[in-house]
């Protein structure tokens, strides 16, 4: 049994399935999923048979909800993120009966097998387990803000958590007071903030971003291993962190369609008014923005 924490709102139902759906489509034949839904009362999607879907597709899982209420009304939020991505500090309590479990965020796709890693990581000592970057566009806001530096601070989108020993600390009590201050990355900065000192570097593999894939694109980067580097490139969960591929043209954009067109959640339609819409785009720009396309071409073929 591999459990699973995923949490969303209505907003993002058909993304949560494409994502779901990728990893069925890599699950081990003796992977067994336990996916668990974190969403608030006002979510309609659980009782929309949306999820449901992939019983169509796929076997050897089981998907459950947990409604976690209000608990994070007074979360602070920022540049349009919602509540829901709040839910994640309270998975150890709202999911007692595992002493580990894994967290994914849902703009994620997954390449491979996961229960191989999640065995393998032995959390005795830490409290969570994730994916640094060597170096970051934010290291200025780590250092002054939070005492820390990108090699230390980890992604919240792609985590494992020791269950047993954030209820043991009362961590979770911990991550709801942190959640109310101002900071710049939300849920990112509390666990990081309330985790410091326990917390378990993991391959790149496990969340690959921007700044990761910029690294693995240099077959001569010093930062990891050649088989960490050619398993991630191959394998890794590819994590849409800034734009989103079912909105505009982004790093990796052509993988999230292509799991998309493998899913139940496939319509032709939609990919196709994707497809006109961004191929009319650039004739609905003004010249002075053509222009500057055009400049960052050349100084790009230079």
């Amino acid at each position: 049994m591999t459990p699973i924490v995923f949490c969303f709102d209505d907003n993002l139902v058909m993304q949560a399935g494409v994502c779901i759906s990728s990893l069925l489509f890599h699950a081990a034949e003796s992977t067994y999923y336990d996916i668990i839904v974190l969403h608030d009362s006002k979510a309609k999607f659980p009782s929309s048979g949306m999820l449901e879907k992939l019983f169509l597709q796929y076997a050897d899982f089981s998907i459950r909800y947990v409604n976690v209420g209000e608990a994070f009304k007074d979360g602070f939020q920022i540049r349009g993120i919602t509540q829901a991505t709040y839910y994640r500090l309270l998975i150890a309590d709202l999911v007692p009966e595992y002493d580990k479990i894994m967290y994914h965020d849902v703009d994620v796709i997954f390449r491979d097998d996961l229960s191989g890693i999640f065995k393998a990581t032995d959390l005795e000592g830490y409290y969570v387990a994730g994916v640094s970057t060597p170096y970051s566009d934010i290291e200025p806001y780590l250092n002054q803000k939070l005492n820390t530096t990108s090699a230390d601070y980890i992604a919240a989108g792609n985590i494992i958590l020791n269950s047993k020993a954030i209820r043991e600390d009362g961590l979770t009590e911990k991550f709801i007071e942190l959640s109310k201050a101002n900071w710049k990355y939300q849920d990112m900065d509390v666990i990081n903030i309330a985790c410091k000192g326990k917390i378990k570097l993991l391959p790149p593999s496990f969340c690959i971003v921007g700044t990761t894939s910029e690294i693995l694109k240099d077959p001569n980067q010093k930062f990891y291993s050649k088989e960490d580097a050619d398993y991630a490139i191959n394998y890794g969960i590819i994590h849409y962190n800034g734009p989103k591929p079912w909105d505009t043209w982004c790093l990796h954009f052509d993988i999230w369609w292509e799991y998309y067109r493998k899913s139940v959640y496939f319509d032709l339609e939609y990919y196709y008014e994707f497809y006109h819409d961004k191929f009319d785009e650039y004739d609905r720009l003004s010249l002075t923005k053509r222009i500057k396309i055009l400049l960052r071409y050349f100084k790009t073929r230079k």
